[in-house]
This record gives C-alpha cells, structure tokens and sequence, in this order.
C-alpha cells in the first residue's frame, strides 16, 4: 500500500547518519560539507540531505543553528501528523529516490487534490490509504455494474455467455488502480 513512511524514515535515518559525523551538532554547513564530501556517496542520501539543508531554518525551531535531534523528530513527527504538501513530495522526488516507488509518487501526484479530503493542502497517510480504499471500491463496482450490463444471460436465464469486465465508466477512470500498488 502506498504510503509516505518511507520519506519520514528516510529524513530521520539521513539524519541520524549527517548527526553521528558531527559531534558539535548538525548545521547548515555541515549538511553541506556532507554533500559534497566524497567519502559519503555511499551512505548519505543527498535527497533527504538536501531537504534537511534547504528547509533548515524551517527545522531549526529554536533557531540557534544547529539542528537537534529533538528538532528533526518534532519535525518529522509533525509531518507525519499533518501530512505533506504537493511541494513538498515534487521537492522531495525531484531531487532523486523520495523513500516512495515511482509508481506510487505519480499516483499520489496524479491524485492529490482528491486526496486531500478536508481541503488543507496535505495529504496524509490515512487521506492516501482512504482514498485507496474508495478507489477499490469503485473500481468493483464498475466491474460488478459492468458485467451486469454485458450479461444479458442474466436477465433471460442462459448462463452460456460470458461477461467482459475490462472496461469501466469515465466517472470511475481517475478511481482505476494500478495493479502494482
């Protein structure tokens, strides 16, 4: 199932990791030291690297320039709960891997503003699997109104024909699932 826990844990691992190299505390210009320093492409993931440092200011509650580890849990905890922007998902996947499949990421994208059911500009974990399970629904209730509208054997008592169930109305398109989520 789709879910934004993967970018969550990737903010707080890429954390933890830029935190344990600097003893002092993590600043703006540790994260970016890290970025650039050789010995971390391996470990570092400059996605969520990059998104801790372009929204420093914003996770340094206390503003004294360091982020704490009690800041970035808050942060992300926050995130959690209140869900994440359409800016904050293209800032986080076009900077490369976001925790989130491909496929997922588009689908979100695709479907944000029907996901966003109170209206606050975030999506949540439980607005994506909601609306998830409406698709799901909808998608067998196309299935099921189709076959009934293509088995005339139905209503005339032969059952020697068979249904058709690949097509669905253009209300229920948005609502289709891909079959790898």
């Amino acid at each position: 199932m789709t879910s934004l826990s993967g970018i969550y844990a990737g903010l707080n691992s890429t954390y933890a990791y830029l935190a344990s190299q600097y003893k002092d505390g993590l600043t703006l210009e540790n994260i970016a030291e890290a970025r650039t320093n050789t010995d971390n492409l391996m470990n570092l993931n400059q996605t969520f690297a990059s998104y801790l440092q372009t929204n420093f200011s914003a996770l340094d509650a206390d503003g004294d320039g360091v982020l704490s580890a009690d800041e970035t849990t808050n942060s992300i905890s926050q995130m959690s709960a209140s869900g994440l922007t359409k800016a904050q998902l293209i800032q986080l996947y076009s900077s490369g891997a976001s925790g989130i499949s491909s496929e997922d990421y588009s689908y979100i994208i695709e479907n944000f503003e029907s996901m966003d059911t109170n209206g606050d500009g975030r999506i949540t974990d439980s607005e994506i699997a909601a609306f998830k399970l409406t698709a799901a629904k909808m998608e067998k209730e196309d299935e099921m109104n189709n076959r009934a509208a293509t088995n005339i054997s139905v209503f005339y008592g032969d059952d020697s024909s068979s249904s058709s169930s690949g097509s669905y109305s253009i209300l229920s398109y948005k609502y289709k699932t891909n079959s790898k989520s």
